[in-house]
């Protein structure tokens, strides 16, 4: 590209830094600290025990307000992770953020996006994003995919004097463009700034949490209110007493740990996946892995390493061969942005300089081919094409049939062109990713299905697929025969695993078709073609090498390049959904068995067995402490819809089992200790332990040895407190005689059995770990 402009003077860009016109768009990968601290403190879980405390400090003991301790706790931690969790990310988006170049004093330099300045002149080229609006200085064949912003399918060409937008990026062609508007004047400032927070947005799993609060909500409101109005009558002559016992009540029924482990599971896993150099862009996108169904990938940069070499050069005129190498490199050489292939080509046929480049078409993943007018050092002048030998040559040629010797044998061929004659075969050779066999295996095995989108010739694709075992590779789709009909194209691609030709409209609509079949679709990318298909998929996955524009609208970057991130970064997804759910089961137990004890204590018209810190004994044992471990372990088990129904499944019919036991133990000793209230209250608690014990035992199968050491090590510390001294008397738990403990006991295996045989009525099938 012939560049006629020199861009701003260092003075001229002193001057406006000076002024404050610089794109100064916070570019954030993560929330700041005070959002952190504001987001794990002002919670609505916590206004709601916070004034609980305040109320159980005014009228003590200190034992009762054990509970406070616990959410002080919560919150330290969760801040303590996301703080760990935006370091992570900070770091990672730096490495990962595109850096445009700018022309100043007629010199080209990457520099950071909020380095620019007003009047800047940024150069453009194939893959990049532009980040600031402008005007367009110089064009050459440049055209620009405005699709992600106004809707336009197909590319715009610009030329100089027309205008582009911020947020848009060039598929084609070679530019430059002055800025007019930077910061957040520009046109997509603020939907990139907003689409780079980290953020809970548009999270299934976060809708049905919320779902769950609320309908928590207008069962606690009712319910506490005729708890308070109960205690107060039953405990009138001690207020004291009846506030404690109304706390009490009050404070199992807030399930403060959901939101917190479900804050801390997503952190964690972006700290693991950060690890693994894979940069989450929008958090979200870790609920997304684990319901992965689909993964539809590129040959290229996945299956096969991006790099090729030439490994032949099959003459087909034989008048021309000896203007064919030095073509090849004049045409390399004249490449500002070249793809893989031209790479290769570069690397073995040299820079010519005694021949003179004239107009250039840059490559274009739609037009399938790149060419230039030539003058060789002879004076004669032609126009060389290459690219892909079924788009330069007429149906039934007979080079074609080399082609698909060529391909079946897993190499890529282009064809060179002088002007209407075909003038040899360029074949390159392709190594396949050592890793790639292994990581097919993996998403077989897991029952996720692959499909490879190249737009590579089908019989080349179809034999690297092969290779690599990959079922129905023997059966490659040529795209361009794929049916219009949108159901018809739905069937074929079900059907189908291997499709080459595959433009960047097309994969755009293999995506879709596959999500209107009900699949949850992973695309990973490192092209400019790539980039509509990876904005549609459900999750978007990019190379860290790929274009910026690939990169800007994925939602998980791979900044190491390894197709083999993928099997971990999709059972990362999947740990973290899986084990919100199971813990999730735990602490809706304990919401359910809350109410309904207060339900029946209300119409009994009877003190409320617990005081505060026995719910915070057993709370902490039999949730808090086991959650966190079992929030954080292995979870191979692929999400799926209906999480608040499965949830409440589980969660209803124990903690109404678990209430229903509890309440009768009690009942049982009110009549045999008559009127010892700490005796009574002795019996319930250790009755409504061991129902919750069993609950847990339930939900943390499949057993491993940690998983049988952590439910045991909760009932070896129960009992610890029932036979210390200082701790009976800390937490004011006195077992009296053998009649009601013995009863108690009995009581509780009958409400586990009950829940064992619900457990196996309502879940025939446990959940498959691998």
């Amino acid at each position: 590209m012939l560049r006629v402009e020199t861009g701003l003077t260092a003075s001229e860009v002193a001057e406006r830094i000076a002024a404050g016109r610089v794109n100064d768009v916070p570019v954030r990968s993560s929330r700041s600290v005070g959002e952190i601290v504001r987001a794990n403190l002002f919670t609505r879980i916590n206004a709601i025990v916070g004034v609980l405390l305040i109320m159980i400090l005014a009228v003590g003991p200190i034992q009762d307000a054990l509970f406070g301790g616990v959410i002080i706790a919560n919150t330290l931690i969760g801040v303590i992770q996301e703080l760990r969790a935006k370091r992570t990310l900070d770091r990672l988006a730096i490495v990962g953020a595109a850096r445009p170049v700018v022309r100043r004093d007629g010199v080209a330099a990457e520099v950071d996006a909020a380095e620019i300045v007003l009047d800047d002149l940024i150069e453009l080229g194939s893959g990049d994003k532009i980040v600031v609006d402008g005007v367009v200085a110089e064009a050459e064949h440049l055209e620009v995919d405005e699709s992600l912003l106004t809707g336009e399918a197909d590319p715009v060409v610009k030329g100089p004097g027309d205008h582009v937008l911020s947020g848009s990026f060039v598929v084609s062609g070679a530019g430059s463009f002055t800025a007019t508007k930077v910061g957040r004047e520009a046109y997509a400032a603020k939907l990139a700034e907003e689409a780079s927070r980290f953020t809970l947005v548009d999270s299934q799993l976060r809708s049905g949490i919320n779902t769950i609060l609320r309908v928590v909500t207008w069962m606690i409101i009712p319910t506490g209110l005729a708890l308070v109005a109960s205690q107060l009558f039953v405990n009138r002559d001690d207020l004291p007493e009846a506030v404690r016992r109304m706390v009490g009540g009050l404070v199992p029924m807030v399930p403060e740990g959901l939101v917190l482990l479900t804050s801390v599971a997503f952190a964690v896993g972006v700290i693991r996946l950060g690890q693994r150099n894979t940069l989450v862009q929008e958090l979200p996108a870790i609920e997304g892995l684990a319901r992965v169904s689909v993964v539809a990938l590129d040959k290229t940069g996945t299956l096969t390493d991006a790099e090729m070499a030439v490994a032949e050069v099959r003459h087909l005129d034989a008048g021309g061969t000896e203007q064919v190498e030095a073509a090849l490199g004049a045409l390399a050489a004249a490449d500002e942005r070249p793809n893989p292939s031209m790479r290769a080509i570069a690397a073995t046929y040299h820079e010519q300089p005694q021949w003179t480049v004239g107009e250039r078409m840059p490559f274009s993943s739609a037009r399938r081919w790149s060419g230039a007018t030539l003058t060789a050092p002879d004076g004669s002048t032609a126009t060389w094409r290459i690219g892909a030998p079924d788009v330069l040559l007429p149906p039934g040629h007979e080079a074609l049939v080399e082609v698909d010797a060529y391909g079946a044998r897993g190499l890529r061929v282009l064809l060179l062109k002088r002007d209407d004659t075909p003038a040899a075969l360029v074949v390159l050779a392709q190594r396949l990713r050592a890793d790639a066999s292994e990581t097919l295996r993996y998403f077989a095995e897991q029952g996720v299905a692959v499909k490879v989108i190249s737009g590579d010739n089908p019989v080349s694709v179809g034999a690297v697929a092969k290779s690599l075992d990959l079922p129905g590779a023997d059966r490659p789709v040529d795209a361009r025969a794929l049916p219009e009909d949108r159901t018809a194209l739905a069937d074929e691609v079900e059907a189908a695993t291997v499709f080459g030709r595959v433009g960047p409209r097309q994969k755009r609509e293999i995506v879709a078709a596959l999500q209107a079949r009900g699949h949850t679709v992973a695309m990973t990318g490192d092209g400019v073609n790539d980039v509509l298909a990876l904005k549609d998929a459900d999750i978007g996955v990019a190379m860290g090498s790929g274009s910026p524009a690939t990169r800007a609208v994925a939602q998980i970057v791979l900044l190491d390049n390894s197709f083999a991130a993928l099997p971990s970064v999709v059972a990362e997804g999947r740990r973290v959904i899986g084990n919100i759910e199971r813990v999730a089961n735990l602490f809706l137990t304990k919401t359910v068995y809350s109410v309904v004890l207060a339900v029946i204590v209300v119409l009994s018209q009877v003190p409320y067995p617990f005081l505060p810190r026995h719910l915070t004994l057993v709370g902490s044992l039999t949730i808090g402490i086991p959650a966190f471990f079992l929030a954080l372990a292995p979870n191979a088990e692929r999400a799926r819809g209906g999480f608040v129904a499965r949830v409440l499944r589980f969660a209803v019919p124990a903690g109404a089992l678990a209430a229903s036991a509890t309440i009768a133990s009690y009942l049982i000793a009110r009549g045999i200790y008559d009127g010892n209230l700490e005796a009574e209250t002795s019996a319930a608690t250790l009755t409504l332990f061991l129902v919750a014990l069993w609950a847990l035992a339930i939900i943390a199968r499949p057993y491993t040895w940690w998983r049988i050491l952590l439910v045991a090590g909760m009932g070896g510390a129960f009992a610890v407190v029932l036979a210390v001294p200082v701790l009976q008397t800390f937490f004011q738990l006195e077992l009296v005689g053998g009649r009601a403990p013995g009863l108690a006991v009995a009581i509780a295996v009958a409400g586990g059995v009950l829940l064992e045989i619900f457990t196996r009525l309502a879940r025939p099938a446990p959940p498959r770990t691998r």
